[in-house]
């Protein structure tokens, strides 16, 4: 299957909601087939779902993907707003257990991994594209970091994180499993800490999206190549 998607070079880019859709969009100066950009819903289990159900069909009809991104705003643990971060890995944080001790990890459980690595080639190539974008851990939550105590915690465990969204580990999923490659793209709302509406730049994140999105033509062209 592998040698059959990367032949095609298509890209397919999910996003949670639909604005991040859009802001996408905005960014590619056409659509020609090489790359799909889909709505997969609000968190890792949406996410995965979605994402495994698009790259199955692209495949049952013979248009298999040759990569999947997850593309959309985030909040910044070491990036500020407006800014661009390029996944190194997506880390689901809260897949564990809580116990006296703390928090552990599926992996000190024994029970898997909680770590999915980003493509190398893929993100080269979008790092090449995106000179000035932070890159990182990227890490993924079902229940987002409202409070100084929790994002403290989380920036302890994973101090390489950069960011932290809600789907980007459940895309990864539906990619391994598939076995494409994924990267991860987000562009930075608010920091991570006490909620705070007010300090949120939504239209600055969702604005530097499009300015992403621009990398991802010549990304997909990369994978074409590289077959």
């Amino acid at each position: 299957m592998i040698g059959r998607a990367r032949a095609t070079g298509r890209l397919l880019v999910v996003t949670a909601v639909k604005a991040e859709q859009q802001a996408v969009l905005r960014g590619l100066s056409h659509l020609d087939g090489r790359i799909s950009v889909e709505v997969g819903g609000v968190g890792p289990a949406m996410a995965a779902a979605s994402t495994a159900r698009l790259l199955a069909l692209a495949d049952a009809a013979g248009a298999p993907y040759a990569a999947v991104i997850s593309a959309g705003i985030a909040g910044g643990l070491t990036a500020g707003p407006g800014a661009i971060v390029l996944g190194t890995r997506a880390v689901a944080a809260d897949l564990g257990s809580d116990s006296p001790d703390g928090f552990l990890s599926v992996e000190e459980l024994g029970f898997g991994t909680s770590t999915v690595e980003c493509d190398s080639g893929l993100v080269a190539g979008l790092r090449h594209e995106l000179p000035s974008a932070v890159a990182g851990e990227i890490l993924t939550v079902s229940t987002v970091t409202g409070t100084r105590t929790r994002a403290a915690e989380l920036t302890s465990r994973h101090p390489s994180a950069v960011a932290e969204g809600m789907e980007g580990y459940g895309v990864a999923i539906a990619a391994v499993l598939a076995t494409i490659a994924f990267a991860e793209i987000r562009t930075i709302s608010n920091p991570v800490g006490p909620r705070d509406r007010a300090s949120w730049r939504i239209d600055e994140a969702l604005a530097a999206l499009t300015t992403a999105a621009r990398a991802l033509e010549p990304a997909v062209r990369a994978v074409a190549s590289a077959t």
